[in-house]
């Protein structure tokens, strides 16, 4: 069957085409969302892969899967949405941590790495998928992968992420396997050196996750500072993208979430005027953060939080601010 839909999709058949694809769709958008650190560019990405699929798909000559043919243009089309901007790097990696009691300066306009909902991911198909699945969207390893040249970040998904064989990958990317191999070895050492506990970050369960989410939206909304500090690592950190500033530590975090701030990020200190609806992102617990509108008739959106666990509580909270549009990626109410 796949054979003639090929055939007739070659003739000009596009409703063909549109069967050889349509099954494919949310796992492009998941493979360039990886590549480029942004839901809203990898919906851009992906049609333009179509688009170049259906124009020259003359060429597929069946020495690969379709599936694989779509993977290699999507990646290529990646490629060469990098080679025009810069890469979404993470406020960690550019600026040095606040000092506690500072107060953040203005939003940047960065193109800084953007969170994925769960809900848009699919389901693997087995438990070993599910955990490869995982480690390969979680905000850990899109930071780091943003860190390596556009090649590098293209052979480590193929070969380390979807498991292709460096041949394979080669005829992808226009190289040779010798080249696929060297890029492969010096990305996995980038990312060794940027991720060391990769196994680490993926031992806690669903349950675990639901519940440390489930503490921090209680201690978050009764202002219990106390508790919220509870949940915390040693290590934590506090990231606000559009914002670069972030704070470190247990003490400095709670500074700023119980200090006065300006503009509007007065309003998103924890306490009763705050609501945070639970949701998921980049396969770890997050929540939807509304704050109470001025007439205190109702609760507005106003960032997208993300948490990073470790063994020792949460390593890190990143919420995505100042971005309305990630509320509808999210499928989140407009009002809480």
């Amino acid at each position: 069957m796949s054979e003639l839909l090929v055939q007739q999709a070659q003739a000009g058949a596009e409703r063909a085409f549109e069967e050889l694809v349509s099954p494919h769709r949310r796992e492009l958008h998941v493979h360039c969302y990886r590549m480029l650190g942004s839901a809203e560019d990898a919906e851009d990405a992906v049609q333009e892969t179509l688009l170049r699929a259906w124009t020259r798909v003359g060429t597929f000559a069946g020495t690969s899967t379709f599936r694989a043919w779509l993977y290699a243009v999507a990646t290529n089309v990646c490629l060469d949405a990098l080679r025009r901007r810069k890469r979404r790097p993470w406020p960690t990696d550019v600026f040095e941590a606040a000092e506690a009691g500072s107060v953040p300066g203005a939003p940047t306009d960065i193109p800084w790495l953007q969170p994925y909902p769960d809900s848009l991911l699919g389901r693997a198909s087995s438990a070993e998928d599910s955990v490869l699945a995982r480690e390969g969207i979680q905000l850990a390893f899109l930071t780091a992968i943003q860190q390596l040249p556009p090649r590098q970040r293209a052979v480590l998904l193929l070969c380390d992420v979807l498991s292709w064989p460096a041949k394979e990958a080669a005829t992808a990317l226009d190289m040779t396997p010798t080249a696929v191999y060297s890029a492969l070895r010096r990305a996995q050492a980038t990312l060794a050196a940027r991720v060391p506990d990769r196994a680490d970050a993926l031992t806690s369960s669903t349950g675990t996750d639901r519940t440390t989410l489930e503490k921090l939206v209680q201690a978050w909304e009764s202002a219990d500072m106390d508790g919220l500090v509870s949940l915390l690592a040693d290590d934590a950190r506090l990231v606000m993208p559009p914002y670069q500033t972030w704070y470190q530590g247990p003490a400095a975090i709670a500074m700023f979430l119980a200090s006065p701030m300006p503009d509007s990020l007065a309003r998103a200190k924890v306490g009763s005027h705050t609501r945070l609806l639970p949701t998921a992102a980049n396969g770890q617990p997050a929540f939807g953060l509304y704050l109470q509108s001025a007439d205190r008739t109702r609760y507005e959106p106003f960032g997208i939080g993300v948490l990073t666990l470790g063994a020792e509580g949460i390593h890190e909270i990143a919420v995505f601010m100042l971005n309305p549009a990630l509320f509808d990626l999210f499928d989140l109410p407009s009002a809480a």
